[in-house]
């Protein structure tokens, strides 16, 4: 049975977002598909490359605190401004994105390197060698 659609997406698609009971292949992220990341490795570290469409560089951020980097960015509507217009339906998205991860505490802020080219933001963090535990060292004792 065909349901009818309004702007190319099925009459459920709101329902199902409120109340999330199956998939159907569909993605169930809160962030409506933004910031997807893809880490690769090469031989001097890791490349880290997140989408974020429609944002501007000034709007984004990254942090590094105990160990965890922190990209979150911002987005505010201009059309919030009338409040005169009504929508009949908003699919784009205003509001913060973050996504954080897990980098380790041996990184400090100069070892990471940002750039933010056609709404792709790609950080490049170095492999940075363990430090190593020293082995337990005794004093002799004489007597």
């Amino acid at each position: 049975m065909l349901l009818p659609s309004i702007f190319g997406n099925d009459f459920f698609d709101d329902f199902e977002k409120s109340f999330p009971l199956r998939t159907w292949g569909r993605e169930t992220d809160n962030l409506g598909g933004l910031m997807k990341a893809d880490v690769k490795e090469n031989d001097n570290g890791y490349e880290v490359h997140l989408d974020l469409p429609g944002f501007k560089k000034e709007d984004v951020k990254a942090q590094l605190k105990d160990g965890y980097l922190t990209v979150s960015a911002t987005r505010q509507s201009s059309l919030d401004n009338d409040k005169n217009e009504k929508f009949i339906r908003r699919e784009r998205y205003m509001g913060t994105v973050s996504r954080s991860f897990y980098v380790g505490e041996n990184l400090t802020e100069e070892d990471i390197k940002a750039k933010f080219d056609n709404g792709t933001l790609i950080l490049c963090l170095p492999k940075v060698p363990e430090k190593k535990v020293e082995e337990d060292r005794y004093i002799t004792i004489e007597g």
